[in-house]
């Protein structure tokens, strides 16, 4: 399915996770939307632009498994994460848990919040390679003390691709009433979500990313009970509107001012899309990108003879196995570290694929993503192309 996608041709390209790839009938779709709203601003933004909202999100609330009342856009799940956390009502000494596998900008902005308000960030060790979900609850669970206010956990972690049993998590927690905030980044197109009887207070999610969505689309869940506590990062029109044909949460987050909402419009195209490509829909492509990488998992394993990073049902249509020793990265001109294995895998063989060190397992990382555009073929061509690096 590769001719479905903007692709380039010339790349075999494994890293789908990082920023999602728009289909090429969704790229024609968001032209067509751009020039229709240029061809009248006014009646787009004033006239159009609710409803087409509502639309949008009444789909992705039926695939998420959320009341479209309890939904709103924004930007991406860092946003979504910095939102709730800027809401917080947080006192010193109160504790913000985390795991050692967060997501390096929710970490930040978990520290920021905690500097401006006195409270602490406790970070949680999860081994790695992980071994069941009771481990990670386990973890989790013994770092709570009576400080502990609020716990942000990714759904299915960055740098680490392991699905997390968050619902099991929220349960243990909700009991001991400390309210969690999700970070579902990768999770949504990825793997089936029910927001409702997860329960938690809070959950983002990207929808650029397995939804194909134009980048500057992502949601934020908010339970019901807290939906008058959140307040988005820009105050503008809403905030004092008298409407009440919309919720005050919807009258806030939808406006936040003149800006290209295509993103948000097109979700739902994009689920539609998705779900066009096998008989059993968006179901079946996420059963087909779970078993790929599964396969690609073990084939990569077995090559390198490593150890796999997790069970098979905690992954979803990522994987994370340590292929390769300890190395020192490389430093850019902008400051950013580049992995020298990663340099190579693109310059020398045109595989775009992301390499995480984590000294916690004594190894890096590749970590592989399983599109509908990817096959078997694809990652045996990494391994042939990893052993002529690692024999150089």
């Amino acid at each position: 399915m590769k001719h479905l996608w903007n692709l380039d041709d010339t790349f075999t390209f494994l890293n789908h996770g990082s920023f999602g790839a728009m289909p090429k009938a969704i790229i024609e779709k968001q032209h067509l939307l751009r020039l229709h709203i240029e061809s009248q601003p006014v009646r787009h933004f004033q006239i159009e632009l609710d409803d087409l909202l509502d639309a949008s999100r009444k789909k992705l609330a039926s695939l998420v498994g959320a009341p479209p009342e309890d939904l709103v856009f924004v930007p991406n799940a860092t946003t979504g994460v910095n939102t709730v956390l800027a809401s917080l009502d947080l006192s010193p000494g109160d504790e913000i848990l985390v795991t050692d596998h967060i997501y390096n900008a929710c970490n930040n902005a978990a520290t920021y919040v905690a500097k401006k308000t006195g409270a602490k960030v406790v970070t949680v060790h999860v081994p790695f390679p992980v071994e069941s979900e009771g481990a990670v609850v386990e973890a989790i669970l013994s770092a709570v003390t009576d400080k502990t206010k609020f716990v942000l956990i990714d759904h299915v972690t960055s740098p680490t691709a392991v699905i997390f049993p968050v619902r099991q998590i929220v349960s243990e927690l909700s009991s001991r009433d400390i309210d969690v905030m999700i970070d579902g980044a990768h999770a949504p197109g990825m793997i089936p979500l029910n927001l409702k009887e997860m329960g938690a207070a809070y959950y983002t999610g990207n929808c650029h990313k397995w939804l194909c969505a134009p980048k500057g689309s992502a949601f934020l869940y908010i339970r019901e009970d807290k939906r008058k506590r959140i307040r988005p990062l820009v105050i503008s029109h809403g905030a004092n509107s008298t409407r009440t044909d919309k919720s005050f949460l919807h009258l806030e987050f939808d406006w936040t001012g003149t800006d290209d909402y295509a993103p948000y419009i097109l979700v739902g195209d994009c689920i539609d899309f998705l779900g066009s490509l096998y008989p059993g829909g968006i179901g079946e492509l996420m059963e087909r990108n779970h078993n790929l990488v599964v396969a690609a998992k073990n084939f990569l394993c077995e090559a390198f003879e490593c150890p796999p990073p997790c069970p098979d049902r905690m992954l979803g249509s990522m994987a994370a196995p340590p292929i390769l020793p300890l190395g020192e990265p490389i430093i850019a001109p902008s400051g950013m570290s580049l992995d020298p294995v990663k340099e190579r895998l693109y310059n020398d063989y045109r595989i775009e694929v992301p390499v995480v060190s984590w000294p916690q397992a004594g190894r890096r990382l590749v970590r592989i993503s399983a599109q509908a555009y990817n096959t078997l073929s694809d990652y045996e061509y990494l391994a042939r192309a990893l052993k002529e690096i690692l024999s150089t």
